[in-house]
This record gives C-alpha cells, sequence and structure tokens, in this order.
C-alpha cells in the first residue's frame, strides 16, 4: 500500500488560488482621511522575492478596540459568491497575495498607541507552517516586544517612510524569510 502525502507534508503553495478575496488589502475604509499605505516585499533567504505568498493582517483599530468589525468576508446570499469587503467599516482585518515581483500593499488606518502594531501571518512556498511576524510604524512606541530586541533585530520590524509614495502616508516593510542577523525579520514561535 503506498500513502500519498498530506498537504502539510509537501510544499505548496495551495493557497493562492483561493484565499486571496476582494478588497482584502483595504481594511480603511474608502476615503478616509487617516489611511496609510504599507508596502514592501516578501524575500526568500537567498534575496529572491517571492511572487506567490499570501500575507495576514490584523490590527486594533484607532480607539483600540481588538474585536474588529465584521465585514471583510461578505457573501451573496443568492449564489454563494463571494463580495469581500462592504468598503465602510474598518474590520482590523485584511488578506494580500503577493504580485509576480514579491510586492504587497495593505491600505489601513494607524493603530492605536496601546496595541502599536500591525501583526502579520506569512503563507509562502516552502514554509510547512506558517510565519508570524508584526510591523510598527515609525512613529509608534516601543512595547514589551522592541524593548527586549537588539537595535539590530528591532529594525527589522520598523517600516520605514516610504519618500517616493505618489500621495498621502506610504511606508515601507520587507519581509525577509531568512538571512544574516541585521537582515531576516524577526519571526515570533508561538508554541
Amino acid at each position: 500500500m503506498r500513502l500519498e502525502p498530506t498537504p502539510s507534508q509537501t510544499v505548496g503553495p495551495f493557497f493562492g488560488y483561493a484565499l486571496p478575496f476582494p478588497g482584502g488589502p483595504d481594511l480603511a475604509p474608502a476615503g478616509h482621511p487617516d489611511t496609510v499605505t504599507v508596502h514592501g516585499y516578501v524575500y526568500d533567504g537567498a534575496g529572491n522575492p517571492l511572487p506567490d505568498a499570501i500575507l495576514d493582517f490584523w490590527q486594533a483599530a484607532p480607539d483600540g478596540s481588538r474585536t474588529g468589525t465584521p465585514g471583510s468576508l461578505r457573501v451573496d446570499a443568492s449564489n454563494g459568491e463571494l463580495l469581500g469587503r462592504d468598503g465602510v467599516r474598518f474590520t482590523g482585518f485584511g488578506r494580500v497575495a503577493t504580485t509576480g515581483d514579491g510586492h504587497w500593499a495593505l491600505h489601513t488606518l494607524p493603530p492605536a498607541a496601546d496595541a502599536p502594531y500591525i501583526a502579520v501571518g506569512v503563507f509562502a512556498r516552502g514554509l510547512l507552517h506558517h510565519l508570524y511576524t508584526r510591523i510598527y510604524l515609525p512613529d509608534a512606541p516601543d512595547d514589551a516586544l522592541l524593548s527586549g530586541l537588539t537595535p539590530e533585530r528591532r529594525s527589522t520590524l520598523r517600516a520605514r517612510e516610504d519618500a517616493t509614495a505618489a500621495a498621502g502616508r506610504a511606508y515601507r516593510f520587507d519581509i525577509r524569510i531568512q538571512g544574516d542577523e541585521s537582515e531576516e525579520t524577526v519571526f515570533l514561535d508561538f508554541a
């Protein structure tokens, strides 16, 4: 008898065609004046961009609430088609697929000062288990996690202002799956 490998025993990606949803990168309600764009690239250990990664984002609302608001995954009751966001409510959750050159972009509101980060789940080929990290905007206060890291490692969790952005506030945050200590993104262990 020959046993076939299960998806958790094989290297994907198996998720790119099913997990993204309409409006996934748009946490901020359309036209909100405080919207910021956070974007970057996902790189593998050799420094190559990953064109087929999926990133999940969770964050506190600007008012500090952490419960989120339903609205990200609306479904048409008549045919079951996924409609995505309603474009009005801040839900605190987003999902973004990288483009062919490994780029991703998220449109959100700055998180509250008492939860000053955007949590990120990284799903990518070569990973049998997804990775977790955080994005701190440049003006976010240090919390217990940042304070416990060396300045070199702390810098891998800080987005930096993107002066090349055409309009509005934009920040750059690259995710490096592997690399030397000054480059590899700090990942969290929830074991």
